[in-house]
């Protein structure tokens, strides 16, 4: 088969990648790259100034992109069990002064918010970590006083979450070692795990075994809605959905759990609109052809290692006529719907073995979300190839790593 015609088959290696001329795979897998450059950087002791200081808050200003996610996910995420405040904002505010750590994050080192705010945090002498590419007007305002962490891996634009991710665990790690160190993994063992997924997901492993592309399998044809059980959960949600958009045009919808929960009888009734009386028990695609609805699938990303609080609440679906099918989407089990289903195992006895060992050990929240991140951005790149096109004629034979 040759690049660019649709793939319609995830086991069929030599096709994926034929198809996957864009290097969108490898970007994919790249999280545990960006995480281990960044604790590289780390360990040159570019956070060493921050060492001991104890601030008053961490206000991270955004830009365009993946930095306003992750420092949403932070927020959710550490927000309540943090020593000090995680301000997320788009513009310094007026407080701010030697007392406080800026974290300026982006992906554009021309963006006027940017370069503004690292010019009046420096000016109102608070210290400041730059997580943008040190170039243009931004190295200008920087001027050798800001700590820069630029990017040091090329990736897609779709697939920078992880490494803005790294780098505020950094930053927390450094400020609030009491508080957020028990919080948040080793960066280097952060890598090592994203890694490990990257293995599992990668397109010699069969659907079965194989959560990213389990996900893949299940997505096409039907009406996409991504939430989370948690505020941190509903944030990766929200990133997949951007993600899905940006990499394979599927419009998805995110939305908070509860949200999802209150309008399940509006969303069963506008699935079956066009189908008054359809009955999926007594409808046989292979002799009535394809169903006359709209089925939606649900994907709940949850990091619990306890699911029966979150598979109870899926339980709501079950009364949908076969129209909403609920899946929870977590570390330990690529599960199947919220239907009373044993959970299935995607990676095979060792990775049950794998999963049971590390829950006994007590891994992150954090660890988890920055594991489903992964899984997610893969399941996309692999829906990317089941819908690709014919290959642009300006696009390059080989992957040349994307832009920063």
């Amino acid at each position: 088969m040759i690049a660019g015609t649709p793939v319609l088959d995830l086991d069929d290696v030599a096709s994926l990648e034929a198809a996957d001329s864009g290097g969108t795979l490898r970007s994919a897998a790249s999280g545990g790259a960006q995480v281990r450059a960044t604790a590289a950087a780390i360990g040159e002791g570019v956070l060493e100034r921050l060492t001991d200081m104890r601030p008053r808050s961490l206000v991270v200003v955004t830009g365009t992109g993946r930095a306003a996610r992750a420092a949403a996910i932070l927020a959710a995420g550490l927000g309540d069990r943090a020593g000090l405040p995680i301000v997320t904002v788009t513009a310094i505010p007026q407080w701010i002064g030697p007392l406080d750590v800026v974290l300026v994050a982006g992906d554009d080192a021309g963006d006027p918010r940017l370069i503004s705010a690292v010019d009046r945090a420096l000016y109102r002498g608070a210290e400041v970590v730059v997580a943008a590419p040190d170039e243009g007007p931004l190295r200008a305002a920087a001027a050798g006083r800001a700590v820069m962490l630029p990017p040091r891996v090329r990736v897609l634009d779709h697939n920078r979450l992880l490494r803005f991710l790294a780098i505020g665990i950094a930053v927390l790690r450094a400020v609030d070692p009491p508080h957020i160190g028990p919080l948040t993994p080793d960066l280097d063992a952060l890598a090592d795990v994203l890694d490990t997924e990257a293995l599992r997901d990668s397109p010699t492993n069969e659907v079965f075994h194989n959560p990213a592309k389990l996900l893949a399998a299940r997505m096409p044809g039907r009406r996409l809605i991504l939430t989370g059980d948690w505020p941190a959960a509903t944030q990766v949600a929200a990133h997949a959905a951007e993600v899905m958009l940006a990499a394979t045009g599927q419009i998805t919808a995110a939305a908070d759990l509860a949200q999802v929960v209150a309008a399940h009888t509006r969303i069963s009734e506008a699935a079956g609109v066009g189908a008054p009386g359809y009955d999926p028990l007594f409808h046989d695609e292979q002799l009535d052809g394809p169903a006359p609805v709209q089925r939606v699938g649900l994907f709940v990303v949850s990091t619990d290692a306890d699911q029966v609080v979150a598979r109870r609440r899926l339980s709501l679906f079950d009364a949908s006529s076969g129209l909403i099918d609920a899946e929870l989407v977590n570390v330990e089990s690529e599960s199947g719907s919220g239907r009373n289903e044993r959970p299935m195992d995607t990676a095979g006895q060792f990775g049950r073995a794998e999963a049971e060992s590390r829950q006994g050990a007590g891994t992150s929240e954090l660890e988890r979300l920055a594991v489903l991140t992964l899984r997610l951005e893969m399941a996309a790149a692999y829906l990317h190839l089941l819908g690709c096109g014919p290959v642009a004629s300006d696009r390059p034979a080989h992957y040349d790593g994307g832009h920063f």
